[in-house]
């Protein structure tokens, strides 16, 4: 346009930049909501209000925060943002997780295993408590810088005084119900940790294991096979040599018939089922049944079978014998049908054998090496060999006395442990449970479960199931760093002493000391009275050195937190975590809590994803595929990192790399520019509180686009309800993007062009400083230092009155569903007729008839179907604007469409428009706009 006319156009100008330079702003903002305490501020507006109470669960201390914590973290920090707005008061306590066997294990690493073994307790506990400590600094600096605001002053640690007293208030709550026994069962051992694991640190993986088949020689003789006594076996097949010298049972299932083999001048009983597909994988082409003396096959069932004994595969010549007993797991789809014991090495087999009276044999070591020793408990022929090395030994020693009947390597999955990812064995050790039966633990707990809400819905059924399958929790581990549990050894009888008077001295020397106290104060010191052995009334009690599982530590965060911090709530509304933590903190927090006060911690539970790669893979150093956020904010921003993850369905696992981060960088440039692009025409030079025109009186198509506006607001809202942020995302930058090619940029020539206060301008500023305080308010959970920079330029009337956007109340629209959505059908109208016209326009274009390629130079001739256009007449909108032409002429036809001509008159040198010029040389409007500017 030419210069003459600028000094009366309403050219846009706003402070806010366009370019964002979020790594070097974003800091500084920081560093100003830290100094105005903005998160103090946001607890006092709404204090009086309703709470919403998110409890934070503990990230483990170890490390700088990876993308995995930046999606958990930014996600609570959303939903908080959200609720607040709402009106709730949002307190937000984060945490660390801080004990465990990670933080001694990088302390051992950093010593050297020697010097770490000759240290004693107490200094290790020490340089552990430093080392967690730095760690939950660095973590919660890069927290902060993510935006998220929360009582980073002041979190929740797990080996704070107060805790370490919560970790045994709840051990007596539960122990005082009788669902916590000391038994001596097998229980995942790390060999290399030393240490048992609980289900929720195991992690498997693929193994290859020697398979074999073994025959073990019959001592009895089931009724009917008497022509074979001396020459009768009974075969097995296992994938664990190493638990031979721990045999003391074979399993077959009750219901299953079993059958004799004869092969070799021998007879061996397998099930029916299985023996053909046996004798075609050994090669015993001769193989034969037993029959009876009425030629029918000789068959028995496994209850039939029980009780009959055979000589233990190793120790039998020294009279050693199993037994056979039988339990539904045993399946017949691989192996004989019958299953080697050693209810020392497995929880099935466990469970089997006590039902009939089995003994626990335990040959192995904590460091998974053989006991020395020639009979039975000790590792016989393999004395002190490592239980993996003795594998093939054991496998040559069978082959060599003729009971291996087959050995072949199989792949299959294998546990392993979650920290040094070593494969672990079973081993029945004395240890700490908590019983899922005794008391009712499972079956209230599976009740409470039922009264949660899960996001997404389906990921109920995760932790159900493993609720409903779960063995009895072991909760004792054998390391240094952690709190102990509280129980004693009785010195002159060797009675282990535990009763409520010992626990609740320690409930008080650990509020007064820590736990610390447990490993340098003499029980007799604090114990008092207590100090006495129930059984022979000693006084020499010592403490025991068992700590409790870290899952247990964290799982108490409900009484520790949220009941012992008056400002929160117990239950918690929300529990949010990684898929992972159905196994781990939310069935840890559900346990505690249902088998302390029988209620569910958590009103309801928010499951994520993991994240992952551009391609799908786990990210890893050694593969190069790390995102750092961190590196991230330091580079980008933020704010970019905060909308991949509403961008993403978080409910799955959800990938991440520089190409995904580009393609969001543009999304937040395009976001951005939108509010620079309304701020331009708002920022001094508009205010709602005096120039607004009343909605009832708005141009027709204003009016309409403000319809479409509250519907976009309202789906918003409910995808943020259902914590679905990728719908809420995805709307509003769809919606930001129609915005952009739409409205705005067709009204933009009132805007810019017409008179500065007239009706058709303030009309459309109206609607723009609406839908500017709408993406304002309805991006502000997720672009939190964006949103709040877009403050600094707001009309005061646009600010809820308030400086900072986390302040704000949730953007309340102008009109109910009942209004608009009427209008939504005349806004599908008109998006109808301008994809008709641009159709057309382009392929006008293209044959020349518009050479100024402008689609001002352009009318149009549309057609549209008759309900469509008795919509858009009775609505009163002009299309001429929408579409952005010269002219629109309108017909009933049976479906959108249009045909272009270049346009009548001459264009505007003004405002480009092509309309008839007055003798001035402008179009009407702009010589009114002119000589009113020149008066």
């Amino acid at each position: 346009m030419a210069n003459q006319y600028k000094k009366s156009m309403n050219l846009p100008k706003t402070g806010f930049p366009m370019r964002a330079s979020l790594a070097a702003n974003e800091p500084k903002r920081l560093q100003m909501w830290e100094d105005n305490d903005l998160y103090g501020q946001l607890l006092k507006k709404n204090e009086g209000h309703d709470k919403f109470v998110l409890h934070d669960g503990p990230p483990y201390a170890n490390g700088p925060i990876h993308l995995g914590h930046a999606q958990n973290k930014i996600s609570k920090d959303i939903i908080n943002r959200y609720w607040s707005m709402r009106g709730y008061q949002t307190p937000y306590v984060p945490g660390w997780d801080c004990h465990g066997q990670p933080i001694e294990h990088k302390v051992e690493e950093m010593l050297g295993t020697e010097k770490f073994n000759q240290l004693p307790t107490v200094k290790i506990r020490e340089l552990c408590n430093k080392l967690a400590v730095e760690q939950v600094d660095t973590q919660r600096q890069g927290f902060k810088r993510l935006g998220v605001l929360g009582e980073w002053d002041n979190p929740y640690l797990t080996y704070t005084h107060d805790y370490d007293a919560t970790d045994v208030e709840i051990f007596k709550a539960i122990f005082d119900k009788g669902a916590i026994y000391r038994g001596r069962k097998p229980v995942h051992w790390c060999t290399h940790c030393h240490t048992a694991l609980a289900e929720a640190e195991i992690e498997y993986g693929d193994e290859v294991s020697p398979a074999i088949f073994v025959r073990f020689e019959m001592t009895t003789v089931p009724e009917g096979l008497e022509a074979w006594e001396g020459k009768l076996d009974v075969a097995i097949w296992t994938t664990t040599p190493w638990t031979l010298p721990a045999d003391d049972a074979v399993i077959l299932h009750p219901e299953a018939n079993y059958v004799a083999v004869v092969h070799d001048g021998r007879a061996a009983i397998f099930a029916e089922a299985l023996w053909e597909k046996c004798a075609a994988k050994f090669g015993w082409d001769d193989a034969t049944l037993v029959t009876r003396q009425d030629g029918t096959v000789w068959t028995m069932t496994g209850v039939e079978l029980a009780h009959n004994r055979y000589k233990q595969p190793i120790f039998g010549d020294q009279g050693v014998e199993g037994e056979f007993i039988y339990a539904d797991y045993v399946t017949l789809e691989d192996g004989t049908g019958i299953v080697h014991s050693a209810p020392g090495h497995g929880v099935d087999d466990y469970n089997a054998g006590m039902r009939f009276d089995i003994p626990i044999v335990m040959p192995v070591d904590d460091d998974g090496n053989f006991y020395k020793g020639d009979g039975m408990g000790t590792g016989g022929p393999w004395s002190g060999m490592n239980v993996n090395d003795a594998n093939p030994k054991i496998i040559e020693w069978l082959d060599e006395r003729g009971t291996l009947i087959l050995h072949e390597d199989i792949t299959h999955s294998y546990p392993h442990c979650w920290r040094c990812k070593q494969p672990v064995i079973f081993r029945a050790t004395s240890q700490w449970f908590v019983s899922m039966d005794k008391t009712g633990l499972r079956k209230d707990a599976l009740r409470e479960l039922k009264k949660v809400k899960f996001y997404p819905e389906h990921s109920r059924n995760r932790i159900t199931s493993m609720v409903e399958g779960r063995p009895d929790w072991c909760i004792s581990r054998q390391r240094n760093w952690g709190v102990p549990i509280p129980a004693y050894t009785c010195e002159d009888c060797g009675e282990t002493v535990m009763n409520d008077d010992t626990l609740d001295a320690v409930i008080k020397l650990f509020r007064e000391k820590g736990s610390d106290a447990w490993f340098t104060e003499d029980p007799a010191s604090y114990l008092g009275d207590a100090c006495v052995c129930p059984k022979c009334g000693g006084h020499h009690l010592k403490a025991n050195t068992d700590i409790l599982d870290v899952w247990w530590d964290s799982g108490v965060s409900h009484t520790a937190v949220c009941k012992h911090r008056d400002y929160l709530q117990f239950p918690a509304d929300m529990y949010l975590e990684g898929s992972d933590q159905h196994r781990g903190w939310f069935m840890s927090s559900l346990m505690t809590s249902v088998g302390a006060y029988d209620v569910a911690p958590y009103k309801s539970i928010v499951s994520q994803g993991f994240t992952l790669d551009g391609q799908g893979r786990k990210m890893s150093k050694s593969l190069g595929n790390v995102i750092d956020p961190n590196k991230v904010c330091d580079t980008r921003g933020a704010d970019v990192l905060r909308l991949w993850v509403a961008s993403v369905d978080t409910s799955t696992d959800v990938p991440c790399d520089e190409e995904i981060l580009n393609h969001v960088g543009d999304a937040y440039r395009k976001i951005r520019n939108t509010f620079r692009f309304l701020l331009g025409e708002l920022e001094g030079q508009f205010d709602p509180a005096t120039d607004a025109v009343s909605l009832d009186k708005l141009m027709p198509y204003d009016r309409v686009t403000l319809a479409r506006m509250c519907e976009v607001h309202d789906v918003v809202s409910k995808a943020y309800e259902g914590y679905r942020f990728n719908v809420v995302y995805r709307n509003l930058y769809d919606y930001v993007t129609e915005l952009s090619n739409g409205y705005l940029n067709a009204t933009k020539d009132r805007v810019y062009c017409g008179g500065k206060d007239s009706f058709e301008r303030r009309s459309a500023q109206t609607v723009w400083a609406q839908i500017l305080t709408m993406l304002v308010h309805d991006f502000q959970p997720i672009l939190a230092y964006t949103t709040d920079e877009v403050m600094d330029y707001l009309p005061a009337s646009m600010r809820d009155g308030q400086e900072r956007a986390a302040l704000l109340d949730w953007y309340q629209a102008p009109m109910a569903a009942g209004e608009y959505e009427p209008l939504l059908a005349v806004n599908r109208a008109i998006a109808d007729s301008r994809s008709a016209f641009t159709k057309a326009y382009e392929e006008a274009v293209a044959a020349g008839v518009i050479p100024e390629k402008t689609t001002q130079a352009a009318r149009a001739e549309l057609t549209l179907p008759a309900e469509a256009l008795k919509l858009v007449q009775d609505a009163g909108v002009n299309l001429a604007e929408p579409l952005v032409c010269s002219a629109v002429t309108l017909s009933e036809g049976e479906d959108f469409g249009a045909e272009v001509s270049h346009a009548d008159g001459e264009k505007c040198p003004r405002c480009w428009n092509w309309r008839e010029l007055g003798e001035d040389g402008l179009c009407d409007r702009c010589h009114d706009v002119v000589e009113n500017n020149a008066e």
